[in-house]
């Protein structure tokens, strides 16, 4: 019944820090008049939805979600984050579902960079 998500949504403490960060960092271009922007998926994407358990410690426990964006290169991805003064909180992890980093946005909250 289900055919994709629809957004992501969440508040924030300092909403205008929190959206200048998003658009500086990872490029989302949001729109003032509603505060967000349309993700299309491109050709081949998908979206993963997962559960944890509480004490699951693949990202702190006292963040109830963390957003995962996909990337097109994640070398060119780094490079620009440390042109912009974004630090990795997870360095570059490969595995056999991709490659990995982590950087924390304003509001404290971990968002992971991933290259399938």
């Amino acid at each position: 019944m289900i055919k994709g998500f629809g957004g992501v949504f969440w508040r924030s403490k300092n909403l205008d820090v929190v959206k200048k960060w998003y658009s500086d960092v990872l490029k989302i271009d949001i729109d003032d008049n509603w505060n967000g922007t349309v993700i299309k998926p491109e050709p081949e994407n998908a979206t993963i939805f997962s559960f944890f358990t509480e004490d699951e410690s693949y990202f702190p426990t006292d963040q109830q979600v963390m957003l995962n964006f996909q990337v097109h290169n994640m070398d060119d991805m780094i490079k620009h984050l440390g042109h912009i003064g974004v630090s990795l909180v997870k360095e570059k992890e490969e595995s056999e579902f991709g490659t990995f980093i982590w950087i924390e946005d304003p509001d404290g909250r971990l968002v992971e960079l991933w290259e399938k």
